[in-house]
């Protein structure tokens, strides 16, 4: 399994992945999994060719009462349980990556 942080390098890996022909399947989470995630990954195993999987713990999700500190982070133990089930690409961004312009720019809706 391949990690990727950036959308440039995934965008990249997928790209090589259509050229081939093979159909993807993405399974998002935030990390912590469980079997609940790891019942998505066996079905993306049975219906694409590829899987590709994020663990992003997206601060947006959580409110000014929430700790996104608190959060539990199992990245190793993550990356393991998803090789071990053939995931191809995991896609593990940073708050940067994905928010370059940072959280405060994004439009909520309650």
């Amino acid at each position: 399994m391949k990690t990727l942080n950036t959308t440039a390098e995934l965008r990249a890996a997928l790209a090589i992945e259509r050229q081939l022909g093979n159909s993807i399947s993405f399974v998002p989470t935030m990390g912590n999994l469980h079997a609940g995630h790891m019942a998505l990954v066996e079905h993306a195993s049975q219906v694409s060719d590829c899987i590709v999987s994020s663990i992003f713990v997206n601060p947006m999700q959580f409110s000014q009462n929430e700790d996104i500190d608190a959060y539990p982070k199992t990245l190793e133990a993550d990356q393991k349980l998803l090789e071990e089930r053939g995931v191809k690409y995991l896609f593990a961004p940073t708050a940067r990556e994905m928010y370059p312009q940072g959280v405060s720019t994004q439009v909520q809706i309650p």
